[in-house]
């Protein structure tokens, strides 16, 4: 779509996008896995165009899906490529984001919504640009390097903070590691655990996901 990454991508349903929602993937994902997503949520806010960008590479642990960056626990990449690697994806992403805001819905009424590594890209990438999102919306992730945070922080939009606690691949403990380092920075923050739930977006989670964003966009005006 820009040029920068390839991008799966809903329409509003009413034809008059005034809002936007981009949804960021997991490791060894793409973005066809979060543009279903729209299905549910485009009833709800029919003004709301969603983008769901595929990560800028192939994964090692699943060459039909993409990563953002290497995870040295589960491929066994160097930790000092994985780190080079992940500084190259929030450029490509910071990049990614303007190309799309230069399309006419600036980031006052755009969203981003992650899930895993795509949680960390959002978060990482959006608190650090000059102008703030509407909210940023992360599941089943993580806040990277959170004692950095407060002396790299650029804007401060809303943060919801989902996760399950039975959750094997990303531990519970890092929701309250991430709010807590969020909250000292100054950000709006709010929290909720899925209960019974894995690696994986539930149903309460998802509407909590809905109000949040709808919410959101009614601030902007």
């Amino acid at each position: 779509m820009t040029g920068l990454l390839t991008t799966a991508e809903r329409p509003a349903a009413s034809g008059r996008a005034d809002s936007l929602v981009i949804f960021l993937h997991g490791y060894g994902a793409d973005g066809g896995d979060l543009i279903g997503l729209a299905d549910p949520l485009a009833p709800h806010l029919p003004n709301t165009r969603f983008l769901a960008p595929n990560a800028p590479e192939p994964c090692r642990n699943n060459p039909m899906g993409f990563q953002w960056f290497p995870i040295p626990r589960l491929d066994g990449t160097p930790e000092a490529v994985a780190e080079a690697a992940a500084e190259k994806a929030y450029a490509t992403l910071d990049a990614w984001l303007d190309a799309v805001a230069e399309q006419g819905i600036g980031p006052e009424r755009t969203v981003l919504f992650g899930f895993s590594q795509g949680t960390m890209m959002a978060l990482h990438v959006g608190l650090r640009r000059a102008k703030p999102f509407a909210g940023i919306v992360g599941f089943s992730g993580r806040l990277l390097r959170p004692e950095r945070l407060a002396g790299e922080i650029a804007s401060k939009p809303p943060v919801l903070l989902v996760h399950g606690d039975v959750d094997p691949m990303v531990p519970i403990a890092h929701l309250s590691e991430a709010g807590d380092a969020l909250v000292a920075a100054g950000v709006e923050t709010y929290a909720h655990v899925s209960r019974g739930t894995a690696h994986g977006i539930a149903p309460d989670g998802l509407g909590l996901a809905l109000d949040f964003i709808r919410d959101r966009f009614a601030a902007a005006g």
